[in-house]
């Protein structure tokens, strides 16, 4: 496709190819030692069968197409006989397989709290899909679909008004019905809110969100889903627009936010050169509103396509007042318009940047956090570029990024910036070698570090997001740094203690945490054999030789030896537990009188998580008291442990918070010394709350506790977060709402998503 690679919010890369589209994750693991980037590969792997655009019934359309392909007019007969969306099945032509383009969401959008992924396939197929179990991607809706059957129902006219549509019979009826529903781009929105009215007239505010796809003909259509999107019963409405343009090529929203009044509309470009913002009617959504005729940004037909559109809100530092910067790729240069509404209107001042490639863009991608834009030709040159503002408008600052320099001589494809700047994505293949072309093209997505360690810890230490999954791109950094160094940079720790003390939110105490688990891993050893290959060792063992009956000098001199050979080899070895090399250490040193410095430094790391855990747990069962209190009737069961979570954050004698005493005392007196406990499902006994991870009946059955309510997962389905920290159960339909509130919401100790 023109456009091969995405970045989402949710830190994850789609690579649209011939088979499908691959889907890269990045992780942050603190559960693994190596250095490298951890990455998750999925794919949504591209339909069987060609898609065939509805543009009347099939016997008829059949007919037609009998009757163009056998006609003695040559211009009729080869311009169908060539055209794949008319013949996307080929026959003596190549199939038209794969992905040709790929658009995510804004985070937030599918039943879990991410990304949707639209995919546009080469036979103009446009759907939508989630992933919902964590490996599989499921198709929720085929838009082309839907389209063509609302286009059937009005008889191929977009209002009433309209002339009537000529028979399908005509070519050049055939040719409009099939642009007037042949995607070229889609585009997603931003969350936005509308109200919704409930039966007895109270109004709740719903989420939506809005998907623009372009098709051939210029006309635009915006269909509104309502969130979390679950499918084809999600779609609120459908609207199309006529923008006017001809031969559209690229489509952007454009968002802008002044005096609290959020503004929108679509800028579309043309192959031809144009650019322009259509308005967009959202008189549905609250707050919204729109242009009232569409600007143009460039009017010259000067035969310069437009191939990518990218809109970065910015803050205006002379203007005292936010800004939108609207950058396009035409050709081998850079478009820029800058738009700030003023007392005097809407002001628009724009320019373009030369001198950047000697070859034509082919993939541009930006940084929406500081303004910086990426462009690449063909060639494997990439080009940076920082704005900054002037008096009157900005300029722009560039700097050449040569590939050549990192890969060797490679041919570069497409490009993607992560969302918080540290990583850029560049897909790449063989360049050439002694004056010559690669015989095969092997195609590799690269991933290029743009921050430095300390740029990313300042980022994260002062982020207005304070959340560690959406910044997981940063993180990723500094857990490199740490494996690498194996020791948490004073200057870091420092500053995170000097804002847990300030302000003590509950980011800084995860971050802490990250910290700590990251220089934990550090210290471990590395496993000498790959853990999932299965041992060929024999599983029974002698009764002699079993653990309790002692060693032999020969197995302890195989030890010793093991042991030498380890500490030479440095990073090799094998995996223990810190619990099972504290008592090992113990054993061992007895004699000596005293233990290892790194087993002393592994368990006082242990400790100190342990502490940070158990911080984050308390705070979150005050949260959970706090929804009880303020949703529960006096003596109502309200299936949460409530006694349990009490009585468990006053056990410590050492904890002394006075918010959390006082609303104990308020809602034990609502309770009115009752305690709702919980039973075990398989005997019927009580289950104690003693322990924040499981709960024990004295019959000795163990279940997992959700780290959202606290409550027993009594059933053999729950849910686990994103790293494997806890579990949590699914909501029940007879969970108030309160309460499935609860068990939206992401993990406690590392901010995740839960599966």
């Amino acid at each position: 496709g023109l456009e091969p690679l995405a970045w989402s919010e949710d830190h994850r890369v789609s690579v649209s190819t011939a088979r499908s589209i691959a889907v890269l994750e990045q992780l942050s693991d603190v559960h693994s030692g190596g250095q490298d980037m951890v990455i998750h590969r999925t794919a949504v792997p591209a339909p069987g069968a060609a898609c065939m655009l509805k543009v009347g019934p099939k016997k008829e359309v059949a007919e037609c197409k009998e009757k163009f392909a056998s006609s003695v007019d040559p211009t009729v007969s080869q311009t169908f006989m060539l055209d794949r969306v008319f013949n996307p099945e080929g026959k003596s032509l190549t199939p038209m397989r794969g992905f040709k383009y790929s658009s995510w969401s804004p985070l937030g959008c599918d039943a879990n709290g991410r990304c949707l992924l639209a995919a546009l396939t080469m036979d103009n197929r446009l759907t939508i899909h989630a992933n919902l179990n964590r490996l599989q991607w499921v198709q929720l809706v085929d838009l082309t679909e839907l389209y063509g059957e609302r286009l059937f129902e009005a008889s191929y006219k977009l209002c009433k008004a309209d002339t009537p549509c000529g028979e399908l019979g005509d070519f050049p009826e055939f040719q409009r019905r099939h642009s007037m529903q042949t995607p070229v781009r889609m585009e997603w929105s931003g969350i936005c809110t509308t109200q919704q009215v409930k039966h007895n007239n109270e109004c709740r505010d719903v989420g939506s969100v809005l998907l623009a796809v372009l098709f051939e003909n210029g006309n635009i259509a915006v269909w509104q889903f309502q969130l979390p999107f679950l499918g084809k019963e999600s779609i609120t409405s459908c609207n199309t627009i006529e923008s006017g343009i001809s031969s559209p090529s690229v489509l952007s929203w454009w968002e802008y936010e002044h005096n609290n009044r959020k503004m929108s509309g679509l800028i579309v470009g043309s192959a031809y050169g144009p650019v322009k913002i259509i308005p967009v009617n959202l008189k549905a959504v609250k707050g919204y509103f729109t242009l009232r005729q569409p600007v143009v940004l460039w009017q010259e037909m000067d035969q310069l396509p437009v191939h990518s559109i990218k809109c970065i809100p910015l803050y205006h530092p002379y203007q005292k007042c936010s800004c939108s910067l609207v950058v396009a790729a035409r050709g081998p240069y850079v478009f820029w318009c800058l738009l700030l509404i003023s007392k005097a209107g809407l002001n628009v001042h724009n320019s373009h940047v030369t001198g950047l490639h000697s070859l034509p863009i082919v993939s541009m991608t930006a940084d929406k956090q500081n303004g910086t834009v990426y462009t690449c030709s063909s060639d494997g040159k990439v080009r940076q570029l920082i704005p900054i503002f002037t008096d009157v408008a900005l300029k722009f600052e560039h700097q050449l990024i040569k590939l050549s320099e990192v890969f060797g001589s490679v041919r570069t494809h497409g490009i993607a910036v992560s969302p918080c700047g540290a990583y850029l994505a560049v897909i790449t293949t063989e360049g050439m070698a002694n004056g010559l072309h690669p015989v095969n093209k092997n195609y590799q997505v690269q991933f290029v570090t743009l921050k430095t360690f300390e740029e990313a810890a300042a980022q994260l230490l002062e982020s207005s997001v304070q959340n560690l999954f959406r910044q997981v791109d940063l993180t990723d950094l500094v857990r490199w740094k740490i494996l690498k160094d194996k020791h948490i940079p004073q200057f870091l720790q420092e500053a995170l203690d000097k804002k847990i003390e300030s302000c003590g939110s509950t980011y800084f105490w995860r971050f802490k945490l990250f910290l700590l688990r990251i220089l934990n891993q550090s210290m471990q050893k590395a496993p000498s054999e790959v853990t999932w290959r299965p041992s060929h060792e024999d599983a029974k063992i002698l009764i002699s030789d079993s653990p309790g009956m002692g060693s032999t000098e020969d197995d302890q001199e195989e030890g010793t030896s093991k042991q030498a050979s380890k500490q030479s080899l440095g990073d090799t070895g094998k995996g223990v537990d810190i619990d099972e090399a504290a008592e090992d250490s113990l054993h061992q040193s007895s004699d000596t009188g005293g233990r290892e410095p790194m087993v002393e430094k592994l368990l006082e790391i242990q400790a100190q998580i342990e502490a940070v855990e158990m911080h984050l747990t308390r705070e979150h069962m005050k949260r959970v008291l706090g929804e009880v209190y303020l949703h529960t009737w006096i003596t109502e069961n309200t299936s949460i442990p409530t006694r349990g979570v009490c009585d468990f954050l006053m056990s410590d004698d050492g904890y002394d918070d006075r918010t959390a005493r006082v609303l104990i005392g308020h809602i034990l007196k609502k309770m009115n010394k009752q305690t709702f406990p919980e039973h075990c499902s398989l005997c019927k006994e009580i289950l104690p709350f003693t322990d924040r991870k499981q709960a024990v009946c004295s019959n000795g059955h163990i279940w997992l506790r959700c780290f959202l309510t606290y409550q027993s997962c009594q059933s053999l389905v729950y849910r686990r977060c994103l790293l494997h920290d806890s579990i949590a159960r699914h909501p029940t339909p007879e969970d108030p709402e309160w309460i499935k509130r609860l068990l939206q919401g992401p993990c406690t100790f590392c901010d995740s998503p839960v599966f």
